[in-house]
């Protein structure tokens, strides 16, 4: 597992000799979401759950860890459930976003197609008020 978490931390450009042997409290926003990615990959999970995963990080280094997920979970083949209240970043991560309200999916759609055939009501205005 060690072996593993090195090479998918050299995939999230991040230094496996040093990284592996720091705490969390040594890492910057950016560096500890990287390495808990690459320690969630470790285990070569079939299917990866994450819940507002780029929230505490500032907008630069938001758009690049977004980047470099997109890119390793692409090149990992992975399926991933990515919940989300950040419209933009749904649409942009995203190859099937669920725009869901009281528990229930309202509409699941590429990104594309959300965007060009939203659902009237709730879809459609909550679409409107995230989207510029």
């Amino acid at each position: 597992r060690a072996a593993r978490v090195r090479e998918l931390l050299a995939l999230l450009r991040l230094d496996p000799e040093r990284f592996a042997t720091l705490r969390p409290a040594q890492l910057s926003g950016g560096e500890r979401q990287r390495v808990g990615l690459a320690r969630a990959l470790a285990a070569d999970p079939p299917l990866l759950l994450m819940d507002e995963p780029f929230g505490a990080l500032d907008p630069l280094t938001r758009r690049a860890v977004q980047d470099e997920f997109r890119e390793l979970v692409g090149r990992l083949g992975k399926t991933v459930v990515l919940v989300t209240h950040d419209v933009p970043e749904a649409l942009r991560l995203g190859d099937l976003v669920a725009v869901m309200d009281g528990g229930r999916v309202l509409q699941r759609a590429s990104p594309a197609e959300l965007r060009a055939r939203p659902e009237p009501g709730f879809v459609q205005a909550f679409l409107a008020a995230a989207l510029p």
